[in-house]
């Protein structure tokens, strides 16, 4: 594997930055609307070195060596999307953000008029038009706005417990820019492939709203080839909100406020952290969630916590060696993570190699090897 590290480049180290600095045009055909067939299959553009090189993502273990760790997300995508009606009859949308004690949740509410504090919802209704509600639905009240009076989220209590009514009521949360229809048109095969597609091999503990979409691209095979030429594997859990895909709306990135995701690092995972430090390893993020994760523990000491986190060029990386990643959206707080980690300038030209190369891009497009860049 080469050993190159990308020096912080002058335009990183001297200025701050804009959010028109992470602007760049996408053609939209370039947004993958599915899967590759096969995970290991997507493309890897390998941005460790000095120029980027194309490769196939099972290609990993070859830049890869013994005694490295791998960090994965184990979050499990929920059926958060849940369907439903007002008593009045208008139709309402909820994304359920957080499950909290006593069957309440914390949920975003698409709705013509909101309904006042202390209405009661019925739930379950079918994505279609005029559909029936499917087998009795549920009823869910709301409480109020959450945190507090002037959030942007409503807290719900449900009649019953949360995972198992979003199991039987709810659909995938695909992202905005996965064109899925929502009127109960998307094909059986389009459901069971997302079902299937938009959670990781490994996913065990429920509560995400989002994919860790560079985890996507392992499958079984690869994980036994890393594990047999010794890499060691460790988990994190980040369960990823709906305010991943939340624009950056101020010129002035400093004013960005950045939602809160729940995170954990259980005692293995630290233990397993230390060890590959002692032994030489390079520790290798999986996801830009895994690095949230890690850096979050890092600056507060607080191995499980609501972490804000907000990374953007200047950061001081304190765990994270190399970076497996997909291709984020312009102007996003992501473009602003990878270009802390690997260099603005540097980050900024392998976009270009991208889009050039039609590298599919966003959850479910190709990934993208980085190494952590060091001043010179």
């Amino acid at each position: 594997m080469t050993t190159f590290s990308p020096p912080l480049d002058d335009i990183q180290a001297k200025r701050s930055f804009s959010l028109s600095d992470f602007d760049f045009h996408l053609p939209p055909e370039l947004i993958a609307q599915h899967p590759a067939t096969e995970r290991s299959s997507s493309k890897l553009l390998d941005g460790s070195g000095p120029l980027p090189a194309d490769r196939v993502f099972k290609d990993l273990p070859q830049q890869m060596q013994a005694g490295d760790l791998l960090v994965f997300n184990d979050t499990q995508v929920i059926k958060a999307r849940i369907f439903g009606e007002k008593s009045s009859g208008g139709k309402v949308e909820l994304l359920i953000e957080r499950v909290l004690p006593g069957h309440r949740v914390v949920a975003h509410m698409k709705v013509s008029k909101k309904p006042p504090i202390g209405a009661t919802l019925h739930m379950g209704r079918a994505a279609s038009a005029g559909a029936e509600p499917n087998e009795k639905g549920f009823e869910a009240s709301l409480i109020g706005r959450w945190p507090d009076e002037k959030g942007a989220l409503f807290c719900f209590e449900f009649s019953a417990e949360p995972h198992a009514l979003m199991a039987q009521y709810g659909h995938m949360p695909l992202p905005p820019y996965i064109e899925r229809p929502y009127d109960g048109s998307a094909t059986q095969a389009e459901i069971a492939e997302d079902e299937a597609r938009y959670q990781t091999v490994f996913a065990r503990i429920p509560g995400a709203v989002a994919a860790p979409t560079a985890a996507l691209h392992f499958d079984e095979a690869l994980l036994r080839q890393l594990k047999d030429m010794g890499v060691a594997t460790a988990s994190v859990t980040l369960h990823v909100g709906a305010g991943t895909f939340q624009p950056v709306k101020t010129e002035n990135i400093a004013e960005h406020t950045m939602h809160a995701e729940w995170y954990d690092i259980p005692e293995s995972t630290q233990l397993a952290l230390h060890a590959c430090k002692a032994r030489g390893g390079k520790v290798w993020a999986v996801g830009t969630t895994s690095v949230r994760t890690l850096e979050s523990w890092a600056k507060s000491g607080l191995a499980q916590a609501d972490t804000q986190i907000f990374i953007t060029p200047g950061f001081e990386f304190q765990w994270v060696d190399c970076l497996i990643t997909n291709f984020h959206l312009p102007k996003s707080t992501l473009m602003m993570l990878v270009s802390a980690f690997a260099g603005y300038e540097h980050v900024m030209a392998l976009y270009q190699h991208a889009i050039a190369q039609k590298y599919r891009f966003f959850s479910y497009g190709d990934a993208m090897l980085l190494k952590r860049a060091t001043a010179i």
